[in-house]
């Protein structure tokens, strides 16, 4: 028996949709704080337990890998003040905040979201990715191919190019690989799924499966990352 969500948990949600204001929530928070936070920072330790055996550069404390439930209206058409999902997120140790590839999970009434890998790399990264596949791309297509991983998830999808990138050869073995603009794999389940006692087991099945290739996309990420805070140094001095 692991920990899991709850009815009343996805009533909450379910309600945020249609009264996603503060007002609401406001007056609902101490069902927030007991059936959606305490139950995912739960959840989150026990994924943490299960990251150590595997994956123990990724994980953090409960209370770091998840992820806010309030929305970042700034720059948004949308000013609903609240996310109708709860999620978290495990990036490799020392990436924590510069494009490493790791873990996420989000939870929701109409579905559960695993995935795992670069979703969205700045082009620095996702240079740094493209560079190393080329030399490497046998490597990364053993680890797609493992069938523990095509069993549950998605190949990396999003918007792919259309033609190799600008500076690579597009008769590489590689090319189509290189097409590729986020470098997450991705698994979907049903919503209720995190109502069950095995939810976290289901969870660290994908995981477990996500895991070789997002410690191969980590390696060139790993190498680009100083460069990048080196860069950003030095325009913060000349600035």
């Amino acid at each position: 028996m692991g920990p899991h969500f709850s009815e009343q948990t996805f009533d909450f949600l379910d309600e945020l949709e249609h009264r996603n204001e503060r007002e609401w929530f406001q007056e609902h928070k101490p069902i927030y704080e007991v059936e959606l936070k305490e139950r995912m920072l739960l959840v989150i330790e026990a994924l943490n337990v299960a990251l150590g055996d595997f994956a123990a550069a990724y994980v953090r404390p409960p209370n770091k890998a998840m992820m806010r439930i309030y929305r970042d209206v700034r720059f948004s058409n949308d000013k609903s003040p609240y996310k109708t999902h709860l999620a978290a997120h495990w990036p490799p140790r020392g990436l924590e905040k510069a494009g490493g590839a790791g873990f996420f999970l989000q939870v929701g009434v109409h579905g559960v979201m695993m995935a795992g890998g670069a979703y969205s790399p700045q082009p620095p990264q996702l240079r740094a990715i493209r560079d190393y596949v080329l030399d490497h791309h046998t490597v990364l297509r053993s680890r797609l191919a493992a069938p523990a991983l095509k069993k549950v998830a998605q190949s990396f999808g999003g918007n792919k190019l259309i033609r190799p990138p600008r500076g690579f050869p597009v008769d590489h073995p590689a090319a189509d690989l290189l097409l590729n603009r986020s470098w997450a794999l991705v698994a979907h389940l049903p919503g209720d799924v995190a109502l069950e006692e095995n939810f976290t087991d289901l969870v660290i099945e994908r995981f477990r499966a996500f895991a070789p290739v997002v410690d191969f996309l980590n390696i060139p990420l790993v190498r680009a990352t100083p460069l990048e805070q080196e860069a950003a140094t030095g325009r913060r001095r000349s600035a």
